[in-house]
């Protein structure tokens, strides 16, 4: 009976933690979902007025949804095949690898900061390095940010670059797949594009899926990148469903809406989520002969 005691002492911290900062907002952004709340008043029930409003009268829901998806379908593949392509690198023997993988591994601490982000137009803008490289070069300088048609792919390249996270994690696996598949198919005389195709991949899968599950949620929630870069601009061209939830909330004070946005993306996720682990259990191996 003392452990027992004993036990939930330890815990007690992070559950403490779990019910006040992580349980009770999520259970009151529901409440709040079906209210009129601006902070100072008291909320008003409002029923389904809020996702009435948000599917049939409000341009910016739709407009930011599609920029939303346009971004994670962008910004995701992106990603991993950069951090693939890396792990597979740094997979290989030679002095110093250590070093590399650390070297490799620094902007994903800095990822996702604000300075990052302010770095990355700096690079970006019409007198920035990037345009520079371009004159050098003799092609035609490009208005990164202020073109529709350029802003969003820009602002896409920035967690590609932010790839250490995935990386560590596809290192991993790859650390995993037996040596012995590889001198088999060497003696074989199996060329490396087959091996990689017949042998990394399939065996990797589970580690894909992973990465892919988790990088396609944090991308859906994508919030400082076009905030600091964009602003959502230009013409709301990378006006991600991050900005407007952001807007509502903490510019126009309409938390109730802002919670019923916050609740319509949940629902997304989950619906995402489901999808992608349906199709793993179809398409992954796993060693085990489990699912994901």
């Amino acid at each position: 009976m003392r452990s027992k005691y004993a036990g939930l002492l330890y815990i007690s911290p992070w559950l403490a933690g779990f019910l006040l900062l992580t349980l009770y907002p999520f259970l009151s952004s529901l409440y709040y979902s079906f209210t009129q709340y601006n902070i100072i008043k008291t909320p008003v029930f409002a029923g389904w007025n809020n996702f009435i409003y948000m599917f049939t009268k409000d341009p910016d829901f739709t407009r930011s949804l599609k920029v939303t998806f346009q971004y994670v379908l962008l910004a995701v593949p992106l990603k991993l095949a950069f951090a693939l392509l890396v792990a597979l690198v740094l997979n290989l023997p030679a002095k110093g690898m250590s070093l590399f993988r650390t070297l490799y591994y620094l902007p994903s601490i800095l990822g996702g900061s604000i300075a990052v982000s302010v770095l990355w137009k700096f690079l970006f803008m019409r007198e920035g390095v990037v345009n520079k490289l371009f004159q050098g070069l003799g092609l035609p300088v490009q208005d990164w940010l202020g073109d529709p048609r350029l802003a969003l792919f820009t602002i896409s390249l920035l967690p590609a670059w932010e790839f250490g996270s995935s990386m560590v994690i596809f290192l991993a696996g790859l650390k995993q797949i037996p040596h012995e598949l590889y001198e088999a198919a060497r003696v074989d005389g199996a060329a490396r594009t087959r091996v990689f195709s017949s042998i990394t991949l399939p065996l990797l899968a589970p580690v894909i899926v992973f990465n892919l599950v988790m990088q396609t949620i944090g991308a859906f929630q994508q919030f400082t990148a076009a905030f600091v870069i964009t602003g959502g601009g230009p013409v709301k061209s990378t006006y991600l469903y991050g900005m407007l939830l952001y807007d509502n909330a903490f510019h126009y004070f309409k938390m109730g809406y802002a919670s019923a946005l916050s609740w319509v993306l949940f629902l997304i996720l989950l619906a995402v989520t489901f999808i992608l682990m349906k199709a793993a259990n179809r398409y992954a191996y796993y060693e085990d002969g489990g699912a994901f």
